[in-house]
């Protein structure tokens, strides 16, 4: 069972944290996940994901947003949203079970850009970061690109995409990434929709498919978190 902990973020609220530990003793990397605008922290897609990573030698943590967390649907601003992101890295980074291991900073669709806008303004002591179905743009909107700030990111980044992502496929994605520094990786999920489901009776089954991108994006943060030394504040 994940180690429930209470998150004190700007506002003076709270919000809730998980830790799922690595089940292989002297980890040395630590991803924090944040969730889609739709679900919480404790939907399936988000528990399989923290689960299998911790399977594979990654802590894993987890986390609400405010407005998730209040029980309500619409989505907080983008400040709070990511004042909430960074008061969740302070707190994991200084946790005793987590604080000597690597951060990797994570999210599924909106959880992963509220941490790459995090990361763009500058956070201290992050190695890299993964997304999981970058929201490149709306459903139907090209025109409406979210990527102006990854150009100042500056850290390794890990891009994990379907195929058939409604909010930016991998040919769209592929050009906006290849120019930046370090070069970012691009994982494409074949046949996966935004969340990496896939169509039934092809040659993987759902179960396998999500194997696969937990393979890949835990070797990849275990590699990243052991490469280099950690970004200063900006």
């Amino acid at each position: 069972m994940p180690e429930s902990i209470i998150i004190r973020v700007p506002d003076g609220g709270a919000v809730t944290g998980l830790i799922y530990p690595a089940l292989k003793e002297a980890v040395q990397v630590t991803v924090i996940l944040g969730h889609g605008a739709g679900a919480p922290q404790t939907s399936r897609f988000m528990v399989d994901f923290a689960d299998g990573l911790a399977a594979r030698e990654c802590n894993a943590a987890t986390f609400n947003f405010p407005y998730m967390e209040h029980g309500r649907k619409v989505p907080d601003r983008a400040e709070k949203l990511e004042a909430c992101c960074r008061a969740v890295i302070e707190t994991f980074a200084a946790h005793p079970r987590l604080a000597d291991t690597s951060l990797i900073i994570a999210g599924k669709s909106m959880g992963g850009r509220i941490a790459s806008q995090v990361a763009s303004a500058g956070i201290r002591g992050v190695k890299g970061l993964v997304f999981l179905g970058y929201p490149l743009h709306p459903p139907g909107r090209p025109d409406r690109l979210r990527a102006e700030h990854l150009a100042r990111i500056g850290l390794p980044m890990l891009f994990v995409q379907g195929s058939r992502d409604g909010f930016g496929s991998p040919d769209q994605l592929r050009p906006i990434i290849e120019p930046l520094l370090p070069r970012p990786e691009l994982y494409v999920v074949q046949e996966g929709d935004h969340s990496f489901k896939v169509p039934r009776g092809g040659p993987l089954a759902q179960a396998q498919v999500y194997g696969l991108v937990l393979d890949h994006v835990s070797r990849w943060s275990i590699e990243t978190g052991a490469a280099g030394s950690a970004s200063p504040s900006l």
